[in-house]
């Protein structure tokens, strides 16, 4: 990503991106989806099989995302670069593959999604009446190089809760697909008094923002990754 220049606009690209370029999500996850729809471009979902089981005593919570976001968008770019999947139809576009992932972090403790509704019951206890951040690792790669991989990180204001209502929020059945057993978007948002940060973080994708690189065909096309690295 040498090539990426910021500060570019995105308005006047669209038109070439949507020509000349092929986006690739590497992720099932309909919130990724929904934001990526609301550029305008067109994209496709290839989800990557990989078990997100790295050790979690080996990053901090940062790296953690960011690693995970990184092996998610090399699977893809890999299955997609394999002869069983030929598309020649894709031959003359330039390829951007985009992986992600999310984690809720309270003080040590990373929490991901809840295996069962009495985990939820727990990860929603350890978090009410409480703050804590929400990371999401973002990694891109463009024309089949190695992904880049940047974090941005949220403090989410959880409010004092009763077991019973957050008994009621489990029963609806919203946390089981969502880092922290909880979404921000839908009914979870009752949960929340406040942030400080970016609210897309918080529904499981960020960091993208205008700006330009050169494609193939000597056009310029949307992409700037805007977070912090390590």
């Amino acid at each position: 990503l040498e090539s990426v220049k910021q500060g570019s606009t995105s308005s006047d690209q669209v038109p070439w991106m949507k020509e000349n370029c092929r986006i690739v999500l590497a992720s099932s996850s309909p919130r990724r989806q929904e934001i990526l729809r609301l550029w305008g471009l067109p994209f496709e979902v290839v989800s990557p099989k990989f078990a997100e089981d790295l050790d979690k005593s080996e990053y901090t919570p940062q790296g953690y995302v960011m690693a995970n976001a990184r092996i998610k968008c090399a699977e893809v770019v890999m299955k997609l670069a394999h002869p069983r999947y030929p598309q020649p139809e894709y031959d003359d576009k330039v390829l951007i593959v985009i992986g992600a992932d999310t984690v809720v972090v309270r003080g040590d403790t990373i929490l991901e999604k809840p295996k069962d509704a009495a985990h939820a019951l727990a990860m929603l206890k350890h978090l009410q009446g409480r703050d804590h951040q929400v990371i999401t690792g973002m990694a891109v790669s463009v024309a089949g190089a190695e992904p880049v991989a940047i974090f941005e990180e949220t403090l989410v204001f959880f409010a004092e809760m009763k077991d019973e209502e957050l008994k009621a929020y489990i029963e609806t059945g919203e946390p089981f697909d969502k880092a922290g057993g909880y979404g921000i978007q839908a009914v979870g948002c009752l949960l929340v008094t406040g942030i400080q940060g970016n609210y897309q973080n918080v529904t499981c994708l960020s960091g993208l923002k205008a700006g330009a690189f050169e494609g193939p065909k000597g056009g310029s096309a949307v992409l700037v990754m805007d977070g912090s690295c390590k």
